[in-house]
């Protein structure tokens, strides 16, 4: 069958390992035994995704065999995305998809709180400033209750404001404070309805210097221990480090590829509160991690400890029989966390060692309320052990759908077990994506009002399968999410996330509408049906003092996957102002207003999320000069469709036109944001670029660090300057122009202190500290209490033309829809020409 469009775009490019079935190892499901008798836990904890030491986490997941978490305060939605073009809420989608891969290499497992990453902060109070401390202090006690730590392990230190990200230090301020409260139970009381108190037995700091110096003043060297966490595992034949640097290198979109070692690696932990039992090398000394805590539990560590001596790896199955006796065994055991967690892990341990392969698949990626979907099961039994299946049930998206078989269906070794079953998704199914992005946010805070949904690093599979089984006598039950599955010409078998969309996605144009004059502009209004027989009628929302052609108009769309565009002439307001649109489409009673967005990497899988489709639109006396712009793509920015909405003409530079290409074609030629740090071809393109300055070209250089330059530092611009981390971290901070008659600042627009509001995140990044004489700088900002930061702006004239270095937050204001940053940037690309 061929695939709707819109199916078929949701499938290229993708590769999806991630999400395929389990299917352990012999030396996993050895590894996997000896965990069933480790009763304890830990809980690291910091602030961004690629904060957490993968090293400790791989450790004690994998060594100590305790359950191990991460808490990242925020899923990194304010860094920069060296892959992508993806900024704010789309990069904290992936970079929250990169720690689950992560984790799921390093065994840990992943937790949030409800702040965002606002960008760059230089001291907790100005954190705290803009998370609601209150909530996130919330979220940190509420995932203690939940996962019950007996250790939890800071990355910061809590006691050193000011001397690192302010996130990194309110993260630590926030654990501390956290470890205290959890066992309180007047502390969130409203928690106690779904979770009991805990109460940790000890928090440490991890604590690190930088460049080798010593630990700072304040640490006690009388409350540190020392773990050598390197420990080589011959059953997964890798280090710890090794592990830790395959985890740590998830972190794509921040180039943070890691190179494992065999070395000996100790880590510090400084003792900061809690009971001081513990001694060098063992973090749980004094903590009694066994069954013998639990009531009854003597014959489960027995029973065990026969297990795993005799586990035979090239038979993993003959151990069932006394997998299913402890089974019985720990069912007898009065109820408790520890039971019920272990019990879920023995019924995997058993399902893994008859080789059972255990699916719940559909043939598409996504469906929407009021579908009927086919869902295929198979189940099969690699081993010789009896294994038969009573009943499969599928949960979620509306009424359960439990499929009694008539007889017990016997698995015979090696025949799969094949069956498909119909599902009806309830007009009442609602959108199963990124749960904290379903409401509209503040700056600092998402918000999510279930309180089940806190703390949890995704939403839910929408469908779930249980399946009923006996294995050699004994009944387990296992649950499978509903996944889609397809074969791919290039890389065969694959899976992926199936999710439960809206019926319909609207998408404007673009993304920002700049008007520079009273004349209307056409807005396009995309489409695009998730079900057959669309009909509807189709408005736009429009800001006060706006007007439109036409109030509404009747949209009919036949089939799935089917675009259609609709127009609108919208009219801009008499004076200055800025606001946004948002499309509407009534069906029914219901009212839609999300586009879909596709997030698609090799080493995630596949995200499928709706999000807000409307823009922002501003009315600004804006001129442009420069006409014709070439774009030199970086790690990946939205600059060019901006530059495009106010009517420049930009090309994009491929490799062989920035190496032997025309160049003079080009008014102005952009580089975009680090290109200089992931372009290996940058030491053929530099040359060039300045020789199209030198000969009379401009040339706007967009922000890069000092790591990983592609080449000399000193070739970065046509005079020497050098880049630091000096940075502005408060969008509203003021900005004084430093050389008011430049050109740059003069034509085509006349750039005032009105320019500067309304900038988003920052200012800027990365700014460049020293510089030669040949450079004017233009402006100066800084953040509160700080000195200023001149290097910011730069320009100087080479030969005929003008070369730029901008470390302003350009990538950030312009997809924004600033007005100030329009007209500014128009001014730059403008620079040499005549008015």
């Amino acid at each position: 069958m061929k695939l709707p469009f819109l199916l078929a775009a949701l499938l290229s490019f993708v590769q999806l390992t991630a999400q395929a079935p389990d299917r352990p190892t012999s030396g996993e499901l050895h590894a996997a035994i000896q965990k069933l008798g480790v009763l304890g836990s830990a809980l690291y904890m910091a602030a961004h995704p690629d904060d957490e030491n993968t090293r400790m986490i791989a450790y004690l997941a994998n060594v100590k065999k305790v359950e191990t978490a991460y808490l990242s305060l925020t899923r990194g939605d304010g860094g920069q995305n060296l892959i992508a073009p993806d900024i704010s809420e789309l990069l904290g989608l992936t970079r929250t998809q990169e720690l689950l891969a992560a984790r799921r290499i390093d065994g840990g497992r992943q937790f949030f709180s409800r702040a965002n990453d606002f960008g760059y902060s230089k001291h907790p109070d100005e954190t705290f400033n803009i998370w609601d401390r209150e909530q996130v202090l919330s979220d940190a006690v509420w995932v203690i209750r939940k996962w019950r730590p007996d250790v939890m392990i800071l990355r910061f230190d809590p006691r050193d404001p000011g001397s690192t990200h302010g996130h990194h230090t309110a993260s630590a301020i926030i654990g501390l404070e956290a470890f205290d409260l959890a066992g309180d139970p007047t502390a969130f009381p409203e928690q106690l309805e779904y979770v009991e108190t805990w109460q940790p037995k000890r928090v440490y700091w991890n604590a690190y210097s930088w460049g080798g110096r010593s630990l700072p003043d304040h640490a006690d060297s009388t409350k540190l221990i020392e773990v050598d966490v390197n420990e080589y595992l011959p059953k997964l034949g890798e280090s710890i480090a090794e592990i830790a640097a395959r985890s740590r290198s998830q972190h794509k979109s921040q180039g943070f590829g890691s190179s494992g070692s065999r070395d000996r690696a100790v880590e510090q932990l400084e003792l900061l509160k809690g009971d001081d039992n513990d001694v060098d090398g063992d973090p749980f000394a004094g903590i009694d991690l066994s069954w013998g805590a639990l009531g009854g539990g003597a014959q489960v560590e027995k029973q065990l400890t026969d297990i795993e001596a005799n586990f035979n790896f090239d038979d993993p199955a003959a151990s069932v029989p006394a997998l299913v006796a402890l089974h019985e065994t720990m069912q007898l055991l009065p109820d408790s966390y520890w039971k019920k967690k272990k019990l879920n892990e023995l019924e995997e341990v058993i399902a893994g060692a008859v080789g059972l392969y255990a699916t719940a698949t559909v043939d598409r990626p996504f469906a929407t309320p009021g579908d009927t979907l086919p869902i295929t099961f198979e189940l099969t039994n690699r081993s010789q052990v009896p294994v038969t299946v009573s009943s499969v049930a599928v949960e979620g998206a509306g009424d359960l759908l439990n499929h009694s078989l008539n007889t017990a269906q016997d698995l015979v070794m090696g025949e799969p077990f094949l069956d498909t079953l119909s599902k009806v998704l309830t007009s009442e199914a609602t959108d199963s994506g990124p749960y904290w992005l379903a409401e509209d946010w503040q700056l600092g805070m998402y918000t999510v009002e279930d309180q089940a949904l806190r703390g949890l690093p995704e939403s839910a599979d929408p469908l779930r399968a249980r399946f009923s089984l006996e294995v050699d006598g004994r009944q387990i039950e296992l649950e499978r999410p509903v996944r889609f599955r397809y074969t791919d010409p290039v890389d065969g078998e694959q899976f992926q996330p199936f999710e439960v969309l809206p019926p319909v996605f609207l998408e404007l144009g673009e993304s920002s509408y700049l008007f520079s004059s009273d004349e209307p502009r056409t807005v396009t209004v995309k489409v695009t049906a998730a079900q057959d027989d669309l009909t509807g009628e189709l408005s736009l929302e429009i800001p006060d003092g706006w007007s439109v052609d036409s109030l509404s108009q009747q949209i009919s769309v036949d089939r799935a996957g089917q675009e259609r565009f609709y127009f609108f002439e919208l009219t801009p307001s008499a004076g200055q102002s800025q606001g946004r649109i948002e499309p509407r489409l009534k069906i029914g009673e219901t009212t839609y207003g999300r586009r879909l967005v596709r997030i698609a990497h090799p080493h995630i899988p596949t995200q499928l999320a709706t999000l807000n489709g409307g823009a922002a639109v501003a009315r600004v006396k804006l001129e442009t000069a420069g006409r014709t712009i070439g774009y030199l793509p970086g790690a990946g920015d939205a600059i060019p469709e901006a530059l495009t909405s106010i009517g420049l003409d930009v090309s994009i530079l491929d490799d062989t036109e920035a190496s032997i290409g025309d160049l003079r074609d080009y008014d102005a030629i952009v580089v975009g944001v680090r290109a200089y740090n992931t372009l290996d071809r940058m030491s053929v393109y530099q040359p060039r670029l300045l020789d199209y300055v030198k000969q009379g070209g401009t040339l706007i250089v967009q922000y890069n660090t000092d790591r990983r330059l592609m080449i000399d530092e000193k070739e970065l611009g046509p005079y020497p300057l050098q880049l630091s981390r000096d940075r502005v971290t408060v969008e509203d901070a003021p900005v004084e122009i430093l050389a008011p008659d430049h050109p740059a600042l003069n034509y085509p627009n006349k750039i005032t202190d009105a320019d500067f509001e309304g900038w988003v995140q920052e200012r800027g990044l990365y700014f460049p500290n020293e510089w030669a004489e040949e450079y004017t700088a233009l402006l100066s900002s800084h953040d509160p209490e700080e000195d200023p930061h001149n290097g910011g702006l730069l320009v100087a004239e080479y030969g005929s033309g003008h070369f730029v270095y901008t470390g302003y937050s350009f990538f950030r204001e312009l997809p924004a829809g600033v007005p100030g940053a329009y007209r500014l940037f128009a001014n730059l690309v403008a620079l040499g020409q005549t008015k």
